[in-house]
């Protein structure tokens, strides 16, 4: 009788998938609802950044604006710690892990195809950036499985290298600021479809 009880206490195989299915999905609503405001950030200071070396470069004629790109994380990051202190903090998962991961990777081999880039100067700089990060926001809309997100990570990377294979260097700062809109519309969505 003790042991028929246990069995019944026990959840089945379909009912503990079912707990770890539900688990996963609210994890990737949490994950997305307060993915907005990090889409927001940082596409406003693209925005920003982007418009600002343009007008300077093309103001000047001097490429070397660009080395202002190297103070956007100087200003990102300590904005992003704050809206992070003001966040109700998720438990770590799987989906969370993965989608740090991808964006750790991003900035390493952003950081890397730079700096091979200016060594060999074999492929546009702005073309291989937009592609990376055309990518690692699509790679993040399938990881949670989430549709504007995907699609804007495809516009953004096919989209952004097909446009900077057609324009002139100082234009190529202009699809940066395409780029930044994009991050933004794609935070402004999340922000309404997980109020």
């Amino acid at each position: 009788m003790i042991q028929e009880k246990e069995q019944n206490k026990e959840m089945t195989a379909q009912e503990s998938l079912n707990l770890i299915g539900e688990m996963l999905n609210n994890s990737r609503r949490s994950i997305l609802r307060n993915s907005a405001k990090y889409f927001i950030l940082w596409g406003a200071l693209l925005v920003v950044w982007a418009t600002a070396i343009y007008a300077l470069w093309s103001g000047t004629g001097n490429p070397a604006w660009n080395w202002l790109w190297f103070a956007m994380p100087a200003v990102g990051y300590p904005l992003a710690a704050y809206l992070s202190k003001r966040d109700v903090a998720l438990p770590e998962n799987m989906i969370s892990k993965h989608v740090g991961g991808i964006w750790i990777a991003y900035g390493i081999y952003t950081i890397a195809l730079v700096l091979v880039g200016m060594a060999t100067m074999a492929m546009p700089i702005p073309f291989l950036i937009v592609v990376v990060l055309g990518f690692a926001e699509c790679i993040s809309g399938v990881l949670l499985k989430n549709w504007p997100i995907m699609v804007a990570g495809f516009v953004l990377g096919v989209g952004g290298a097909l446009a900077i294979a057609l324009l002139d260097s100082p234009m190529h700062m202009l699809v940066f600021t395409f780029g930044g809109v994009v991050l933004v519309l794609t935070g402004l969505i999340l922000k309404y479809q997980y109020k």
